[in-house]
């Protein structure tokens, strides 16, 4: 059995840590890692997309990271509770073109006992901006920096 600590139910710090580690994971661009912190029969919307399972998982991420390059994601608890946290998130991503984009958005997450997500709700709006305007600047071969201003702290 796949399992991923911390496992429900959450507390602030837990919940603060389960959301850094999908952030960090996120930001692999590695659909297939992505992937083993949900469940087999995950459900997703995702914009206007329904997903189930792994292998959708792991296709629609492969899609998306081919359009988004350069993505950079920061992730922020708003609320949790028993077995489900709820996230806002900004990311940075640029197209094949070159136009850079400023993507919000909210997830809504559920996991089971053994600390894997069985649903995800992410709703997420897209603003073009200027690469002079971009606020997400680390090495793409690793995390987020612990120093880099969180959300809060860039005022998003």
């Amino acid at each position: 059995m796949n399992e991923r600590p911390p496992f429900p139910p959450f507390t602030a710090e837990t919940a603060a840590q389960k959301a850094r580690a999908a952030e960090d994971a996120w930001n692999t661009c590695d659909p297939e890692r992505v992937s083993m912190a949900y469940t087999y029969d995950s459900h997703w919307r995702n914009r206007d997309t329904f997903l189930e399972g792994r292998d959708d998982i792991v296709a629609f991420l492969r899609q998306k990271w081919a359009r988004e390059l350069e993505y950079r994601l920061i992730k922020e608890v708003w609320t949790y509770g028993d077995n489900r946290i709820a996230v806002r998130f900004v990311y940075e991503s640029h197209d094949a073109d070159g136009q850079w984009f400023r993507s919000y958005g909210n997830e809504n997450w559920e996991f089971d006992q053994h600390g894997l997500m069985r649903q995800r709700h992410a709703s997420i709006n897209d603003l073009p901006i200027d690469g002079a305007d971009r606020l997400f600047h680390w090495d793409r071969s690793g995390p987020r920096p612990s120093d880099h201003p969180s959300l809060a702290e860039l005022g998003l």
